[in-house]
């Protein structure tokens, strides 16, 4: 990199913007594959990306909350121990601090419906009692995820989310951390 010029950084600029403008378009193909992911639930990870937005958008969160609850999930493909982690790094530069703090530790908090059927710590999430956004986490996996397996939940479609995933992944990125 120390051998590019002024002119190869700004072609590769230009070259560059045209994969950022199709962030939307993968996020979404992204929810679409988890029509086949692994599930034992009673429906499959897409639906219950559809029912986790639905519900968020129903009680009248704003589009940034609804996308993270479309979209909260879609790194379990890649990264099954650390999905919210991942997920947390693709919404940070779109997505309010509170909410992806939420996104990033919902695993976590999420184990409080289930760990203690497995011999888990269902209170491991306490180690995180005095964070600021602790309660926004516990509303998140309460209201919008661990219920969201409900086969008779009627959802919105994709296609009802798709313009509020390109409104707020569109944007130009409004949280970007201090480097």
């Amino acid at each position: 990199m120390e051998d590019g010029t002024k002119e190869d950084y700004e072609l590769l600029e230009r070259l560059e913007q045209p994969y950022l403008e199709a962030l939307p378009d993968r996020l979404l193909a992204a929810v679409v594959a988890l029509k086949d992911s692994f599930s034992g639930y009673q429906v499959s990870r897409y639906e219950h990306s559809l029912q986790s937005a639905t519900r968020a958008h129903r009680d009248g969160r704003d589009e940034e909350y609804v996308v993270a609850a479309l979209l909260h999930d879609i790194g379990d493909e890649l990264a099954p121990y650390t999905h919210g982690e991942m997920m947390g790094a693709v919404l940070r530069p779109y997505i309010r601090p509170e909410v992806v703090w939420a996104i990033e530790k919902h695993g976590l908090f999420q184990a409080y419906y289930y760990a203690h059927h497995s011999g888990g710590d269902r209170n491991a999430r306490d180690r995180y009692r005095d964070h600021p956004c602790y309660d926004a986490c516990v509303e998140f996996c309460e209201r919008y995820d661990q219920n969201c397996f409900d086969p008779a939940y009627e959802s919105e479609p994709l296609e009802f989310f798709e313009p509020m995933v390109r409104r707020v992944i569109s944007e130009p990125p409004r949280y970007l951390p201090d480097e």
